[in-house]
């Protein structure tokens, strides 16, 4: 991968990077938007709590497919509420080291349920597999 962080743009706010270029013979993996629910159908309170799922239900989607969150490439992330950032960002930066993903984090109205507050969708890329 080549990460793109210009120095003509400003940098990023926090640990992201601008861009990600995925090579040629790499095969992609776009993940729809996962929400803090766990597999007993337990929603936590806690945005923390709520990320740590979301990253833990992309990250079975991407095992699936023989993936991990360090294919990541593109982070999509939706909060209902600015007071979350801190929260989500925490988890985030946890885990994911440098080169970080391309990221974007926005403030949406709600989800299909009032109780989510978090959800995040990717995109992952790893090398072709061996025929």
């Amino acid at each position: 991968m080549k990460y793109h962080t210009p120095k003509t743009i400003r940098a990023p706010f926090a640990r992201y990077s601008h861009g990600v270029e995925v090579p040629p013979g790499y095969r992609l993996v776009l993940c729809s938007g996962q929400l803090g629910i766990g597999e007993d159908d337990a929603i936590p309170e806690d945005v923390g709590a709520q990320t740590e799922l979301c990253f833990a239900n992309v990250g079975a989607v991407l095992e699936a497919a023989s993936m991990g969150l360090g294919d990541i490439v593109r982070i999509n992330a939706y909060v209902t509420d600015r007071a979350y950032f801190p929260d989500y960002m925490t988890v985030r930066d946890r885990l994911f080291s440098d080169p970080a993903p391309a990221s974007t984090l926005m403030i949406v109205s709600g989800f299909a349920r009032e109780a989510f507050k978090v959800e995040i969708e990717v995109i992952a890329a790893a090398p072709e597999k061996e025929k």
